[in-house]
């Protein structure tokens, strides 16, 4: 072929959108139901907005971003994550005069350039929630809930959660100064990206995946013995909270995320699959971005999962996801004047807010080879016999069952239709 879809991207066919349609569904509803709104941001923001917020010295900014001049001359980059641009929404629309805290989630695509692997797109869709103006870790636990939860609702029940604590601006200055000196220790069986942290981005150190730096990580400090007394409470607290829905955890003093913005709580939850690209939803805590982007001081937390890696680990389980089947009446015709009745009763089927279409001009059993290919519940056969006779043949295919039925009755029954009722 002389063209295929872009390299990292990937078409999501017929098929495939059952698993979508479920998801996002599945995702509204439990988002929805701890009292989160939805919120749709645009595709690209100003270049300068994922600078302030994830930092110019993180992996996304310094190689992964798609940005362009527009024919204006401003510098635009296409989303790569939704907490800035939930933020900016934030500031922008004055939501901090709401009553707080504000909840919001969203359904988007965003777009990293990085090397494609398995469960890793350069475009990909994210389900994710922000909660806005509160401290208090209840919400921590709360969203770490809504992670849990969904992942739970949609089958994927073998998870395990880590967490860990980072401590804030007051805190972690001493313990990465504690982590470079640390690691100054090691800098020369450090791979070339750590070299680069040590002094850009140190706790990014303990994110690294090359198997050479893994007994470094190992025996590195830990955050959780840095943190002051407001972040320990904090720390403290949310595993009280944690332990009250029941939800089991392990603290990984390692555990960093990506992003520069996060602070205190940060999570990761995986299922049980070994290889680099395993982790299924994370985030954390980010007080002080809000005010880093020009609004006022809030708090803030939210998390991010990818949606085609939830997918993926549907397929991976063979996860059961029918759903209860619909009416679909697929009208097969044979002759002119067959075809026309069969526009004619489609289109008033579709009307009633019923699935409807006429089959291909081919023989009747190429039409209900079709049929099955389009999963109809239904067909409804017409050929000059029926015409003449006004008496149409309505076959369920599902049960193989066949009956005679007017123009009228057809209509009568789509109205009143509950799938696997029998037709007198």
């Amino acid at each position: 072929m002389e063209f295929q879809a872009p390299r990292g991207t990937t078409d999501v066919l017929p098929d495939d959108q059952r698993y979508w349609r479920y998801v996002e569904n599945t995702a509204s509803q439990v988002a929805e139901s701890f009292g989160y709104r939805r919120i749709d941001t645009p595709v690209f923001e100003d270049t300068n907005l994922y600078i302030r917020s994830i930092g110019d010295s993180t992996d996304i900014v310094e190689k992964e971003t798609y940005t362009f001049s527009d024919r204006g001359g401003d510098s635009l980059t296409l989303r790569p994550e939704g907490t800035a641009s939930v933020c900016r929404a934030y500031i922008q629309h004055g939501m901090h005069n709401m009553p707080q805290p504000v909840r919001l989630f969203y359904l988007c695509p965003n777009f990293r350039y990085e090397r494609p692997q398995a469960g890793r797109f350069r475009a990909f869709h994210q389900f994710g929630i922000e909660a806005f103006g509160e401290s208090d870790p209840y919400i921590d636990a709360e969203v770490i809930e809504v992670s849990w939860r969904f992942l739970t609702s949609v089958g994927i029940d073998d998870i395990s959660l880590r967490i860990n604590s980072i401590g804030d601006s007051n805190c972690r200055p001493k313990y990465v100064d504690a982590l470079q000196t640390y690691y100054q220790n090691y800098s020369q069986s450090l791979c070339p990206d750590c070299v680069r942290r040590l002094e850009t981005n140190p706790l990014r150190l303990l994110d690294c995946k090359i198997e050479s730096c893994q007994p470094v990580i190992q025996s590195a400090p830990k955050s959780t013995e840095y943190l002051c007394l407001p972040c320990n409470a904090h720390w403290v607290q949310l595993q009280e909270y944690l332990e009250t829905t029941g939800i089991g955890y392990e603290i990984d003093n390692t555990l960093v995320r990506g992003l520069d913005y996060y602070s205190r709580t940060v999570y990761e939850i995986t299922p049980p699959t070994e290889r680099r690209t395993n982790v299924i939803a994370g985030g954390g805590r980010y007080d002080g971005l809000l005010e880093q982007l020009g609004g006022p001081a809030t708090p803030g937390i939210g998390f991010g999962m990818g949606i085609e890696r939830v997918i993926e680990n549907i397929k991976r389980l063979e996860i059961d996801i029918a759903s209860n089947p619909k009416l679909s009446i697929m009208f097969a015709h044979i002759g002119e004047g067959a075809k026309k009745e069969a526009i004619s009763l489609s289109s008033q089927i579709r009307r009633l807010g019923k699935e409807s279409f006429v089959g291909p001009s081919r023989g009747l059993r190429s039409q209900m080879r079709y049929a099955s290919h389009m999963n109809s519940s239904h067909v409804i056969i017409i050929g000059d016999d029926e015409l003449s006779t006004g008496l149409y043949t309505l076959r369920d295919l599902s049960k193989g069952d066949q009956t005679e039925i007017t123009a009228d009755g057809i209509l009568n029954f789509v109205k009143t239709h509950d799938i696997g009722q029998k037709v007198d």
